[in-house]
């Protein structure tokens, strides 16, 4: 048995004791002196005795006066003899929790904090006992509190005895026959409480439940199935028009990556109160602290420096004050939370802002009231919630407005439902009255305790919390593996989250959510967590006095009760299928999914406001093999009578950037997401197949924009992938019919710039020029010039200013993305790591150095008689042969641009392709000839010889780079005259010629090999990065018209009158290309409910993993084990029973020689 009191003590109403007519005789008279025998005493009780568990019926328990004394009177000894109070909570719960050794799984708060709570119940239920009425109600609060706790009469006699025993340990002969008695009274009478309200209050607790899902229009359907609905009410949005108001979401991050900045005040406020500590900071500005928070000397601070209370306070009023005004004017309400709002306006609770609070939090109230540790988890955040408020907070208020918005909303309200809800306030109230008005005074002692501690004293923290908890829960050092360090760091986010749950409840509840969501996928046990709180509570009161101490193990064993809670409700199957990589289990989970939620347990597990994706979460923690389960289950077609189920819409709904994180984390799982993208007919018709190709969530993502799916797998490089064939379908419609008018235009505005160019700088300028008479310099006509400068300044304006606007705005993009690429010590924008921007920004470069040198521009002040515009005068002299070598760069920069154009032609964009990547094959052998003739050049230069060609380093490397290149002038019989230069330059032939050219053969002839065999992946390659280039320069309205002719939200036919499912389109190839000898799509007979899950199917073309073949090894050898004991041990029964039947073993061996004598003679 086990009762535990809310946090603090709740107050009985004041009344006269009940005493029977011979107990007041006996102060009267004052000759009862002696003590009464046990039988007078019991028969004072009533319906309640010491020796029996009464648990068909709940009365008040009226208890003399004498009694009562008595009891009181040995419990203060008791607590006098032991000492401290935390003596008295750790033996008292110790000897409950030895007592019922079958029951101590039912303990899942950590100890320190349940032996507390259960010493405060104790000792409020002693003090109650003057009261009878106000213990029945005490007894009835906790009775609700431990309703999913299996309280039976065997536990209550034991802890009754255990209890008893100790006392009589520890106080001897001091306790008297009274004390006893009544202690027996006491505790018989709380067990029979307990059990009764477990049995008794069954059919209000359905009332509760189905009058709720009444007012608040909720469907079994909306509400999920198998725990993946929010309990929260933050976060589940409960149907209607008008929404619970809520404060501004802050981003879902945890507390020490948030970003504390703001436009408002509010914002800024909140933001800050999110950090969960950091160093002192007074003086300084918030963005100062953020970046380098300064050193405090001594301290080590867990806290901020500002008034919390009254600035949540403000802000959360300034947020909500809309939310009661002028409610009156709307519409009739239809559902709870727009009902209450109404009547709130109506009785004139508008400035009640409070009661926004208690609303939000009143669906985990309702679906938690029978689970008494989440039924405490929401009061206890909605009192930390409540005391951000200033003012009276009178929750019989809330309680009229309830009761009238219910009365409204069900239509089949009585006198069950009233009574019933009534209870549930008046419990709910008494617990949240317990604690109301203390999260203040526990948030000052407990921010008092941790900026008081120093480094020494935080460090002597961080050794000791893991001490104890490694010596109270030694399982624990199989999960904590990581450094020294980060168990440091864990220690002070603990820390940390104690202060910050009292400073911002709602931001801290989500993060714990999150927090916990991530323990699930890291498989942690939740009976951790109790002696993880043991052990900093402990640690804590060694070193903080009582208040501080009792607020940080409140306060932490409320962060653990989250904890438990998340881990608990989203530590489903396919979970825990994922954390052992296993397909076998995974398959075996999700054949217990109704077919309607099948892939919603695949894609989401939501607790409260977080919720974390199976899929996901195996991608991430490399669980490859059941991350590949749930992609083929999820796009396997499914079919009943009725419809078709296909998890491809609800995959892309909840990650629409799923092929981007396969691409970055498993990249050999896309091949498997592109094949469920398509389904072939196992039958044919005229020699063409049936082919759906799903492209829908490839081609338009959620808002009818362009896809980025193309990008992200062209990034990937991968030319097998890119040749799949729902990306060819892709690429090439989206090419043929949207991309390439944009294309051309813009390659056809390139190639008049370039022929403008040639114009300019190749052509004009070699015209023939004139000569003026008297003058020996040629000039050309003024056509000529004219013509010049104007393709020049068409050159400098439209060509280097549409490239200068492009790459300004790529260079934009990627420096506020912070995309950048290291170049040595240099960095770079990304988008110079492709071949054609970075060619596009040399031409850049180029033209504006063209600009710079342009000769025209310098002979601007020239006049040769009254020519203009001209180009040879003495100031361009200097620079005329440098913008000549520009001018030629540029004409090279432009041709290579212009190679794009070989995408029209796969097998010209395949060759461009392999002819770079055969290039660094030619580097490798420039590299090796320039050594090689640096090399020989020196040697040649030390010999003692006279050949001018060969006088110096300079000389010899050009004359041996002559004789690589078959330039060499001189003939080599000149060199007889110096043996030793022959030999030099022989060996010198040998080795460069003859053996590094064969070498260079050889190399481009394996790498063209190579390269061969992906030549049309990279060509396609190509093309994707080219189509997507061009993408963002295409309209949209012309990409509009183009999806709507597809018609992706049209069912395709998976046969003749036989209509599938939508997002795709149909092609027919050829039977000879892909055979198909099994229906893709899984059909099924027998019901056709949501609800039920799919019949069991054995897919007997799938290939078993080495884990399942091992395991099917193992299964036959079970079975042949068991057949050889069983065959073994009907050996020895057939031995045995011939020992002991000697006349029929004679009898039957004669009758053996019979049957084979008449055997022989038929032969």
């Amino acid at each position: 048995m086990s009762f535990e009191e809310p946090h603090g003590e709740t107050s009985g109403t004041e009344g006269d004791v009940l005493e029977d007519d011979s107990q007041a005789e006996c102060h009267g008279e004052g000759d009862c002196e002696g003590e009464a025998s046990a039988e007078e005493i019991q028969t004072k009780f009533f319906n309640y005795n010491a020796n029996e568990i009464n648990s068909s019926l709940f009365e008040e328990l009226h208890v003399t006066k004498v009694v009562t004394e008595e009891v009181q009177r040995s419990w203060a000894d008791f607590n006098q003899a032991v000492g401290s109070r935390e003596a008295v909570s750790e033996a008292v719960f110790s000897t409950l929790y030895e007592s019922m050794r079958s029951a101590q799984e039912l303990f899942k708060s950590p100890r320190a904090m349940s032996a507390l709570r259960f010493l405060n119940g104790l000792q409020t239920a002693i003090r109650l006992l003057e009261d009878p009425p106000a213990l029945k109600n005490f007894a009835e609060v906790l009775g609700v509190q431990h309703l999913d706790i299996e309280v039976t009469e065997a536990r209550v006699e034991l802890f009754r005895d255990a209890f008893l025993d100790m006392l009589l340990a520890e106080l001897g002969d001091d306790i008297t026959l009274n004390a006893q008695i009544g202690w027996r009274v006491l505790l018989n009478y709380l067990g029979g409480v307990f059990i009764y309200v477990r049995v008794h209050y069954a059919e209000r607790l359905h009332i509760l439940s189905s009058s709720w899902t009444k007012a608040t229009k909720r469907t079994a359907a909306a509400e999920g199935a198998d725990g993946f609905h929010s309990e929260d009410p933050a976060a589940a949005n409960i149907s209607g028009d008008i929404e619970v108001p809520q404060p501004a979401e802050a981003e879902h991050r945890m507390p020490w990556a948030r970003n504390v900045s703001g436009a408002s005040a509010c914002s800024t406020i909140e933001a800050a109160q999110r950090v969960p500590w950091a160093r002192d900071t007074s003086g300084a500005s918030s963005a100062s602290a953020r970046s380098s928070p300064p050193q405090a000397p001594k301290k080590m601070t867990w806290v901020r420096n500002f008034s919390p209370a009254s600035n949540a306070s403000t802000c959360a009023s300034s947020q909500k004050d809309h939310a009661l005004q002028d409610v009156t004017n709307s519409q009739i309400p239809t559902n709870f939370n727009d009902m209450f709002l109404f009547n709130a306006a109506v009785m004139g609770f508008n400035t009640q802002l409070w009661m926004l609070e208690v609303l939000a939090s009143m669906d985990g109230i309702v679906s938690n009231v029978a689970k008494s540790q989440n039924l405490l988890e929401h009061c206890s955040v909605l009192v930390l919630r409540l005391s951000k408020y200033r003012g009276s907070i009178n929750l019989r208020e809330y309680k009229t407005v309830m009761l009238s918005s219910l009365r409204s909303l069900v239509t089949d309200w009585g006198s069950s439902h009233e009574f019933a809800w009534s209870w549930l306030w008046e419990n709910v109230e008494n617990l949240i009255r317990g604690m109301l008005g203390k999260p203040p005074m526990q948030e000052k002692a407990l921010g008092a305790f941790l900026s008081s501690l120093d480094e020494q004293a935080v460090m002597h923290i961080r050794r000791e919390v893991f001490a104890k908890f490694f010596l109270l829960q030694p399982t624990g050092q199989d999960y904590f593996k990581q450094s020294t360090t980060r168990l440091h760091f864990i220690s002070d986010k603990v820390f940390a989250y104690t202060l910050e749950i009292f400073r911002a409840p709602r931001e801290m509840v989500d993060d714990l959510s999150a927090l916990g969501l991530r323990h699930v996928g890291y498989g942690i046990p939740t009976d951790l967590f109790p002696a993880f709180v043991d052990a900093c509570a402990q640690v804590v009161r060694e070193m903080a006095e009582d208040a501080a101490a009792d607020a940080f193990a409140w306060s932490l064993s409320l962060i653990a009760r989250i904890l438990t809670r998340v881990i608990d409700e989203g530590s489903t199957i396919v979970m825990k299928a994922i954390n052992v990589n296993s397909t076998s289990q995974l398959r075996k989970a999700l054949d217990c999914a109704p077919r309607g939620q099948r892939a919603a347990w695949m894609l989401t597990i939501q607790v409260g406001t977080q919720s974390i994706s199976p899929l996901l979460w195996a991608i991430e923690a490399g669980s490859i093999d059941a991350a590949k389960g749930i992609l083929e289950d999820l796009l396997t077609i499914r079919a009943d009578r009725e419809q078709y189920y296909y998890g491809m819409d609800d995959l892309f709904h909840r990650h629409p950037d799923i092929i981007k994180r396969l691409c970055l984390d498993a990249t050999a799982l896309l091949p498997v997401l592109l094949d469920g993208l398509v389904w072939r007919s196992r039958t044919t018709e005229e020699g063409k197949r049936r082919v759906n190709y799903y492209i829908k969530h490839l081609l338009v993502d959620s808002e009818g924009f362009f896809a980025p799916a193309l990008e992200w797998i062209t990034e990937t490089k991968d030319p097998a992938l890119i040749c799949h064939p729902i990306l060819n379908i892709v690429m090439d419609r989206v090419w043929g019919e949207v991309a390439i008018p944009t294309f051309l235009f813009g390659k056809l505005w390139f190639l008049f710039t370039l022929v403008i160019f040639v114009l300019s700088e190749s052509v004009l300028n070699h015209l023939k020029p004139i000569q003026h008479e008297g003058e020996d310099a040629l000039v050309e006509p003024i056509e000529v010039r004219a013509s010049i400068f104007a393709c020049r300044i068409f050159i400098y304006t439209f060509s280097m200013g549409q490239q200068f606007l492009y790459h300004t705005k790529c260079a934009m993009r990627d420096i506020r993305y912070r995309r950048f690429i290291r170049i040595g010590p240099l960095h770079v924008p990304e988008y110079l790591s492709n071949v054609q921007e970075f060619s596009g920004f040399c031409l850049l470069c180029v033209l504006l150095l063209m600009l710079t040198m342009e000769p025209i521009l310098y002979c601007l002040r020239h006049q040769n008689k009254g020519e203009l515009l001209v180009w040879h005068c003495k100031e361009a002299d200097q620079t005329r042969e440098f913008y000549a070598v520009l001018s030629a760069i540029a004409t090279l920069l432009y041709a290579m641009l212009l190679s794009d154009l070989a995408v029209f032609s796969a097998k010209m964009s395949a060759f461009r392709l392999i002819c770079g990547r055969l290039l660094s094959e030619l580097g490798l052998f420039a590299s090796a000839t320039i050594f090689l003739t640096l090399t020989f050049a020196c040697a040649a230069s030390a010999l003692e010889q006279a050949n001018p060609d060969f006088a110096g380093i300079a000389k010899s490397g050009v004359q041996f780079m002559r004789i690589t290149l078959g330039m060499f002038s001189t003939h080599f019989d000149l060199l007889s005259e110096y043996p030793v230069l022959m030999v030099v330059g022989v060996i010198y032939v040998i080795i460069s010629m003859i053996f590094m050219l064969n070498v260079l053969t050889a190399q481009i002839v394996c790498a063209y090999s190579l390269a061969y065999q992906d030549m049309l992946g990279y060509a396609r390659l190509n093309r994707c990065m080219i189509l997507v280039s061009t993408m963002e320069a295409v309209p949209q309205q012309r990409f509009q018209n183009f999806v709507r002719s597809l018609r992706l939200e049209e069912p395709l036919e998976f046969g003749e009158g036989d209509v599938g499912v939508p997002g795709g389109i149909q092609v027919r190839e050829p039977a000879c290309l892909n055979a198909t000898t099994r229906d893709a799509i899984l059909r099924f007979g027998g019901t056709t409910a949501t609800s039920e899950p799919w019949p069991y199917h054995a897919d007997a073309n799938r290939v078993l993993t080495d884990a399942e073949h091992f395991e099917k090894l193992e299964k036959l050898m079970e079975k042949a084990t068991k057949r050889s004991r069983r065959r073994s041990n009907g050996s020895s029964s057939n031995n045995g029973a011939s020992l002991f039947s000697t006349g029929g073993t004679s009898s039957s061996t004669g009758a053996s020689m019979i049957g084979t004598s008449s055997r022989s003679s038929q032969k």
